[in-house]
């Protein structure tokens, strides 16, 4: 059984419990276990937010719906 397999059987059966102090139990042993990650940006990946902000500063913007009809023509086209 694959991890994926095994952590969707635990949540089936977690959802037919309805002991809250079972449940509490479990979600500290669960909090215990987890792990916080925290994404770490490529440098590359941080210039182009900051470009992106920058342009944002600028009103370099453009609306959704303008968007939204620029992708629709470029899709027309493929």
């Amino acid at each position: 059984m694959s991890t994926v397999e095994l952590r969707h059987m635990i949540i089936e059966k977690l959802s037919l419990i309805d002991d809250v102090s079972f449940l509490k139990a479990i979600k500290t042993i669960i909090e215990s276990k987890a792990e916080e990650r925290v994404y770490q940006l490529s440098e590359s990946q941080k210039k182009r937010i900051e470009a992106g902000r920058e342009q944002a500063r600028k009103g370099k913007t453009i609306s959704h719906d303008a968007l939204q009809k620029e992708v629709t023509e470029w899709l027309s086209t493929k």
